[in-house]
């Protein structure tokens, strides 16, 4: 079963199913790398993909060691979902053929470290981490190859089965840990964080540019027609915490002068532009608008969203048999190439932490 069907077929915590309809919930949170998940919160949390409990408990104890690394949420869903494929979220205190000396979450060998270590569920996060860090690339490898490298598993997509659901697991953890994660309101310093990420690499653009437009408010310079709403910088600031690889397509197409789609009437154009974002890509991989990253995205936005943004790719979505019944976001059908987000026809600010 492919991603998107895992996604919608049985996405609870932040999707819950409701007679066909994939509902978001109305929790006030948005998922965060940098919220802490209670342990026993996790544990009193109904179950999630089938985990459940004490499962649930350790897969908090992993997120919230990264957390404490400083690391994205990216990243902790890669030790949640290697969790799942090495011992079922269990904390194993036995190994198996192939590894007799392997114990924990993780079925960490001797050369990690002490047997408490490898049976402390947050240590053994810890351990897994960093050698997740220290692989040169990790961030653009596929999740199961990333996972494999680090295991030294033979089969790069042994892990891959267990992505949906790691990624069902943090967003329902996380759901309700922070609100917007601390995003500020002032432009010019929002600006300035998304041109240290786009400097790093970690928000890239299309040609025309529209990168420059975040780099002209960044330094404190006012474009005519080239401006973007705080909202949207906001939304992108959100998505590169996120997802730490992030491909923006269009922005202000006023300022480029693209008169695609909707052409001087798209909310890309409107009230001086500014208003939309495209993204191409989140977590380096490409979107359709309902494939998995996409579908994270705006369970993660939708909360905090003002009454009347709007998200694109309804048509790609029922294609694909999703129908999300969402609490602030209204949806309309645009193509399946990217995943388009507004606040165009709304003066209401964003729910921030």
């Amino acid at each position: 079963m492919g991603l998107v069907k895992l996604l919608a077929a049985s996405l609870t915590g932040l999707l819950l199913t409701v007679g066909g309809t994939v509902a978001l919930s109305s929790g006030t949170g948005t998922t965060c790398a940098g919220a802490t998940v209670s342990r026993a919160d996790a544990a009193a949390h109904p179950a999630v993909a089938g985990y459940s409990g004490d499962q649930l408990a350790n897969a908090a104890d992993i997120i919230n060691a990264g957390v404490q690394l400083g690391l994205t949420a990216q990243a902790e869903t890669l030790g949640v979902m290697t969790a799942m494929g090495e011992s079922s979220l269990i904390n194993l205190d036995h190994g198996d053929t192939a590894g007799p000396d392997s114990r924990g979450l993780f079925q960490q060998r001797a050369s990690y470290g002490t047997l408490a270590e490898r049976m402390d569920p947050a240590t053994s996060a810890r351990l897994f981490y960093q050698r997740l860090t220290a692989l040169p690339g990790w961030e653009t490898m596929t999740p199961s190859a990333a996972v494999s490298a680090v295991q030294i598993n033979a089969d790069p997509e042994h892990y891959a089965p267990f992505f949906a659901p790691a990624t069902e697991v943090v967003t329902a953890l996380t759901a309700g840990a922070g609100g917007a994660c601390g995003v500020g309101e002032d432009a010019v310093a929002l600006a300035q964080q998304l041109v240290t990420a786009a400097d790093n690499g970690q928000l890239r653009g299309l040609v025309p540019d529209h990168l420059k437009e975040i780099r002209w408010i960044a330094s404190g310079q006012t474009v005519p027609d080239c401006g973007i709403d705080t909202r949207i910088l906001q939304v992108m600031v959100l998505a590169v915490n996120q997802f730490h690889q992030v491909g923006v397509s269009d922005i202000n197409r006023k300022c480029t002068g693209q008169l695609l789609g909707a052409g001087t009437q798209s909310s890309h154009w409107i009230n001086g532009g500014g208003g939309a974002v495209d993204f191409y890509s989140l977590g380096g991989r490409s979107l359709t608008g309902a494939d998995g990253q996409s579908l994270r995205l705006i369970g993660l936005l939708d909360p905090v969203m003002p009454p009347g943004a709007r998200v694109g790719q309804a048509d790609c979505r029922r294609e694909a048999g999703i129908n999300l019944a969402l609490v602030h976001f209204t949806q309309f059908d645009d193509t399946c190439n990217h995943l388009h987000l507004d606040v165009a026809f709304t003066d209401d600010p964003i729910t921030v932490g």
